[in-house]
Formats: C-alpha cells, sequence, structure tokens
C-alpha cells in the first residue's frame, strides 16, 4: 500500500488543522493505521492509531483530547484532526499503516509502511 498524507501547513497556537493520509494499492480498513510526528533532533514520536474495520482509537499522552483521528472508508483516507494546537506540536506528521488490521501498535518498527510526511508548523 502507498500512503500519501497532505494538509500541513502554517497555523498560530491555539488553532486547528487537519492532516490527511490517502491510501493507494490497498484499502485502509484492512489495515491498522497510525500517525506518528517527528520534530528536528527528537525521535519520531507515536501519535494516534485506530483499528482496522472498527472505530478503536488510541492516542499518545501529548496529544489526548486534542487529536482525534478517524476514517473515511469511502475515500480510502484516514483524517487526524488536531485542535488546541500548541508550538511544541510542531513537526512533520507521517502516516503508517501495518497488515494486522485487528492490533493497534504504538512502535515504529512495528508498521510497514510509511508516507513521506507533511510539515506542520504551529507560530506562538
Amino acid at each position: 500500500v502507498q500512503l500519501v498524507e497532505s494538509g500541513g501547513g502554517l497555523v498560530q497556537a491555539g488553532g486547528s488543522l487537519r492532516v490527511s493520509c490517502t491510501a493507494s494499492g490497498g484499502v485502509v480498513y484492512r489495515y491498522s493505521m497510525a500517525w506518528f510526528r517527528q520534530a528536528p533532533g527528537l525521535e519520531r514520536e507515536f501519535v494516534a492509531a485506530i483499528r482496522g474495520t472498527s472505530t478503536a482509537t488510541r492516542y499518545g499522552d501529548s496529544v489526548k483530547g486534542r487529536f482525534t483521528i478517524s476514517r473515511d472508508n469511502a475515500k480510502n483516507t484516514v483524517h487526524l484532526q488536531m485542535d488546541s494546537l500548541k508550538p511544541e506540536d510542531t513537526a512533520v506528521y507521517y502516516c503508517a499503516a501495518h497488515p494486522n488490521w485487528n492490533v493497534i501498535y504504538y512502535r515504529t518498527t512495528s508498521y510497514d509502511y510509511w508516507g513521506q510526511g507533511t510539515l506542520v508548523t504551529v507560530s506562538s
């Protein structure tokens, strides 16, 4: 499966942004899908994930209550709605997929497929 992220950009602190991940060569509900992010000089960090064929979701502690992951099966796309953004949310956001759709993984090494990333910059 190929993954392409979109929707990154510049936003002020307190604002909202939605990034999307569109898949080709596979259907998103057959995969466990996740978002990770990586800020300069830091390791890639788990942000959110959604299990295939269900609405079960998990979030990293730093984004819980502010970010929402969702899946649009008709568009074969996974979204990450980001609200109440903070400067520390600035990072490249990556979409990832794993074919074991029934499990949510938290480690980067568990995911087989990755997008190229989209940059989100939150100004103070």
